[in-house]
């Protein structure tokens, strides 16, 4: 059973996706359609960062997950039997 706290703590991820989500998606397919004098593309970064930050984010995704695999590789290895 999850305590209040891992709740709590999934509550957030969950919340902070969703948010997430709906600012990547107005950013990529509502911006386009309103003028480019209107105050709302104040708060949004320019388009050429629609691209570069997923990108970024996941080649840092893959390090990691290439670094977590060498580690355990690394811990759970046997040592070398010695031929006589």
């Amino acid at each position: 059973m999850a305590t209040a706290t891992d709740q709590l703590v999934g509550f957030g991820l969950v919340a902070f996706s969703l948010a997430f989500f709906a600012y990547y998606t107005v950013w990529i397919v509502a911006l386009p359609f309103i003028d480019s004098n209107h105050g709302i593309h104040k708060y949004f970064l320019p388009r050429e960062y629609s691209v570069t930050i997923p990108v970024v984010a996941g080649l840092l995704l893959l390090l990691f997950i290439g670094t977590f695999i060498a580690i355990v590789m690394w811990k759970n290895r046997k040592p070398a039997k010695k031929l006589n």
